[in-house]
């Protein structure tokens, strides 16, 4: 199976700015979308970002401040959070899709104060 391992998440002032990774086990030019989700205490896991061989897409609340990319010679989906908002705390987890199947890392904590 795939597995992912996510780094990056920090204490971070309103307004700062964070970058996460996501290192995968295999290719990622084998894994055809993968996303980058966030869950806060209490809420549902939401999407925030995904990247696939046809683009990108973005959770509405987040475009403009975050930009997700891939490195394939690294193996890793990135996520560039600007411009950080309280509101942005939450766990921040790493997804990709292998075939059918979805895997999950076990996600990296992000806090915005203000």
């Amino acid at each position: 199976q795939v597995q992912l391992v996510e780094s990056g998440g920090d204490l971070v002032q309103a307004g700062g700015s964070l970058r996460l990774s996501c290192a995968a086990s295999r290719s990622i030019f084998s894994l055809n979308v993968m996303g980058w989700y966030r869950q806060a205490p209490g809420k549902q896991r939401d999407l925030v970002a995904t990247i696939s061989s046809s683009g990108t897409n973005y959770a509405d609340s987040v475009k403009g401040r975050f930009t997700i990319s891939r490195d394939n010679a690294k193996n890793t989906v990135d996520l560039q959070m600007n411009s950080l908002k309280s509101e942005d705390t939450a766990v921040y987890y790493c997804k990709a899709r292998y075939g059918l199947r979805d895997y999950w890392g076990q996600g990296t904590q992000v806090t915005v104060s203000s």
